[in-house]
């Protein structure tokens, strides 16, 4: 696998560990960090008009991976696999 790969999937499992902890912590609501969110795949989706739908949709797994582990019970928490699997099953 590509390294770059790699360090993408850390950063996005810290991401989404910073996310919980944000809300975890009261700072944020999970409702807040969902609006978040869905304006960052908003902004993509408003960006993306002139790729084809294969980078489109490459721009938005981060996303959308973020807002899957949003969605999770308090307590629980995937690998990034399982995340990535849940992505590819919702697109």
């Amino acid at each position: 696998m590509n390294t770059a790969n790699l360090q993408l999937e850390g950063l996005l499992t810290a991401v989404a560990s910073i996310n919980a902890l944000l809300v975890d912590s009261g700072i944020v609501s999970r409702r807040e960090m969902q609006q978040a969110l869905e304006r960052a795949q908003q902004g993509v989706n408003g960006e993306a008009r002139g790729l084809s739908e294969a980078n489109r949709k490459a721009m938005l797994f981060p996303i959308r991976l973020l807002l899957l582990a949003n969605e999770d019970d308090l307590g629980r928490s995937r690998t990034f696999a399982e995340y990535a699997e849940a992505v590819g099953k919702s697109s």
